[in-house]
């Protein structure tokens, strides 16, 4: 209860803490120095790489992620802390039971090792539309400050965006194509004053007990073959096709299909539509 030591202070100290928070795994000290990553369900391949490389960077330097653990940005973040070894924060819109969305369960399990999984509602409780916008006070009373990777220019993230000020948190959001609607939410943020954020130094210099931070060394590569090796050298933060592939790395389709599947199945790289692979 907000009453008991275990709870967490930064939450404690927001207008409306929930008075009852249902915590699967361990809320620690060290999750006082947390950073929200939130942003669209329906990301880009540049908002999920963007969204894993600052969660994966800042993990990486002690600091906690904190996210809604909904498809899209807020998976990205998860996984991007957990890739680096760090701690990560899920907050649901459901009871414990009611787990959304359900393909999430094995991370969930992976967050109950590595950081918590916590709710406000009991047992029981289904992901109801309006659970939502409360479970965003949570995401941003956890946190020092809310990054918006991606959002429409009506989205929860814009909510959770707005409860962190509410809140005095800081606001960072990171650019994006002018012409993506999934860009008009960041962009909006930027232009009413919230940082832009190209890497992780942009948000830890907003907190001097953080800034210059060292990174400690992130989770080291599984053991790849030198064929993974150079395949994982054509990939990065832009989808790639099978084509394309085939033509850099001078494979036959079959071998590379192969190797691609094995560095998607050791968590190196990711498909999205029309078989294109991004390096994670």
């Amino acid at each position: 209860t907000v009453f008991d030591e275990e709870y967490p202070e930064n939450l404690r100290q927001i207008a409306d803490p929930p008075p009852v928070l249902y915590v699967l795994g361990e809320i620690t000290g060290s999750d006082g120095d947390a950073v929200a990553v939130v942003g669209s369900r329906a990301a880009t391949a540049y908002g999920r790489f963007t969204a894993a490389r600052l969660s994966r960077d800042m993990a990486c330097r002690g600091i906690t992620v904190v996210s809604g653990l909904a498809r899209g940005i807020d998976s990205c973040a998860h996984g991007g802390a957990l890739e680096a070894g760090g701690r990560t924060i899920a907050v649901l819109g459901s009871g414990m039971d009611r787990l959304y969305p359900p393909e999430n369960r094995q991370m969930a399990e992976k967050i109950r090792r590595n950081g918590a999984v916590v709710t406000e509602f009991p047992f029981g409780c289904d992901p109801e539309r309006w659970h939502f916008p409360l479970r965003n006070r949570i995401i941003s009373g956890l946190s020092l400050g809310v990054v918006v990777v991606e959002a429409a220019a009506r989205s929860g993230a814009l909510i959770t965006a707005n409860m962190a000020l509410e809140q005095n948190r800081e606001v960072f959001a990171v650019p994006g194509n002018i012409s993506s609607p999934k860009s008009a939410g960041p962009n909006g943020l930027i232009r009413e004053g919230a940082k832009l954020v190209s890497t992780v130094e942009d948000i830890l210099e907003e907190f001097p007990h953080l800034a210059g931070r060292e990174a400690a060394a992130a989770r080291p590569l599984p053991p790849l073959s030198e064929e993974e090796r150079a395949l994982l050298s054509q990939l990065g933060s832009e989808p790639v096709g099978v084509d394309e592939l085939i033509r850099l790395s001078r494979l036959p389709s079959s071998r590379l299909l192969s190797l691609l599947t094995a560095l998607e199945l050791k968590g190196l790289i990711g498909q999205y539509a029309g078989r294109r692979y991004i390096r994670h």
